[in-house]
């Protein structure tokens, strides 16, 4: 019998072992549940021990470490930690972060240091002690959540949208310098995503009318929006695929 080579690629995760950061809420939660349901063995990191606890208890074989993103000791305790009790990381999902508006006239150096060193210097650290074991092993996946305001201005937002305009230039080097060693590193850019944390604003009916006007899909996303495209870059249906920004924005930032 002649084999039939199939041409659909798998977005199956089975086997693998995924980490999260910021896992304890809002799109991290839902991420590492979806990752664990394609498939992956899930380890959860976040600064808030007790929700760990109780998601570690929601996922089965799921493993929770407590991190705080903007201390690198933290970062690197934590990945040794979950390398040990799985023997391996072979996805990485850089989602840990911190978000407020902050006018550009009234930002102190607090409000920015506190914001870049969650999501700028947190998310190269942990990319960086995770890859270290994967250009060793020859594999890997990377996924650093970036916004769409990585793209375009946002009022009252500078610091963010600085943080988030460097994790797109880190996600490019990072894809350059270990992609020869079989790991791809990409980003995700949300819009506006309807979580608990984002509820009281997108319920307000005039706040939500107002980000409605600038997506021409007229549609706030939701977390399976995000979990399909960061599941999508963890896949073999995207070995090929390392350096790219791939913005789910409903045509926000195509305007």
């Amino acid at each position: 019998m002649t084999d039939i080579k199939t041409y659909a690629p798998s977005f199956r995760l089975d086997g693998r072992v995924a980490l999260v950061t910021g896992a304890s809420r809002g799109i991290g939660f839902g991420l590492a549940h979806a990752l664990a349901e394609v498939g992956a063995r899930v380890a959860v990191c976040a600064r808030d021990e007790r929700a760990l606890a109780s998601l570690e208890a929601d996922i089965p074989g799921s493993f929770a470490v407590a991190m705080d993103a903007s201390r690198v000791e933290s970062i690197q305790a934590a990945v040794a930690r979950v390398e040990e009790h799985f023997g391996t990381i072979d996805i990485l999902v850089n989602n840990a972060g911190l978000g407020a508006n902050h006018p550009a006239l009234e930002v102190s150096e607090q409000d920015w240091d506190e914001m870049m060193n969650v999501n700028l210097k947190g998310s190269f650290f942990c990319a960086q002690a995770v890859a270290r074991g994967m250009v060793q092993r020859g594999y890997g996946r990377i996924v650093n959540m970036s916004s769409q305001a990585s793209v375009v201005g946002i009022v009252d937002h500078a610091v963010y949208c600085a943080s988030k305009g460097g994790i797109n230039q880190l996600t490019r080097v990072m894809a350059l310098e270990w992609s020869k060693h079989g790991v791809t590193v990409n980003a995700v850019a949300p819009t506006f995503i309807y979580t608990p944390g984002t509820a009281e604003r997108l319920d307000d009916p005039d706040y939500r009318e107002n980000v409605l006007r600038r997506i021409p899909a007229r549609q706030i996303g939701d977390i399976s929006d995000v979990a399909g495209a960061v599941i999508y870059l963890a896949s073999d249906a995207a070995k090929l695929v390392t350096g790219s920004l791939l913005v789910v924005d409903g045509g926000w930032t195509a305007q």
